[in-house]
Parts: C-alpha cells; structure tokens; sequence
C-alpha cells in the first residue's frame, strides 16, 4: 500500500462528472484510511495524546467519507452529491 494516494487535478475533474468514478474515488480513500487507522491503533499506546488525536481526527474524517458513499448510493445520478 502506498504511503499517500495523489488524487489528481484530472481525477477530480472526472469525479465531479462522473459520480460512479466519484463513488470508487471517496472508496478507495476510505479503504485506506480504514487501513491506516488500524495500524496507527495497533501502534499506539494509551498514554499518547498525539496518537489518540490522531486516531480521533481519522475516525472523524472516515464517518464524513463514509457518510458521503452512503449519500452517493441513495442519489447516484446527482452531479454534485460529493
């Protein structure tokens, strides 16, 4: 897995066209992110506040990704849903 996923300007262009690629884009970084808080979990120890922010900061972003895949399947023709 590599350590950071660029999303391209070109991507994005597609993204805001195409909602079915824009479904796959916010999946795949919401994989990653599933997969890069459960070793930054796995790692950290209980006394560390910058750690436990961290994890905190994570989960946060991945309810909004996961949030948004979910109003991306109740609307998947709307040009702007994400």
């Amino acid at each position: 897995m590599p350590a950071f996923i660029m999303v391209t300007d070109k991507e994005l262009e597609r993204a805001r066209k195409d909602a079915a690629f824009r479904q796959q884009l916010i999946a795949q970084n919401l994989d990653y992110l599933l997969a890069t808080l459960n070793k930054l979990r796995k790692a950290n120890s209980s006394s560390d506040p910058a750690g436990a922010t961290q994890i905190r900061e994570a989960v946060q972003l991945a309810v909004k990704l996961a949030d948004l895949l979910h109003k991306l399947s109740d609307h998947p023709g709307s040009p702007r849903a994400a």
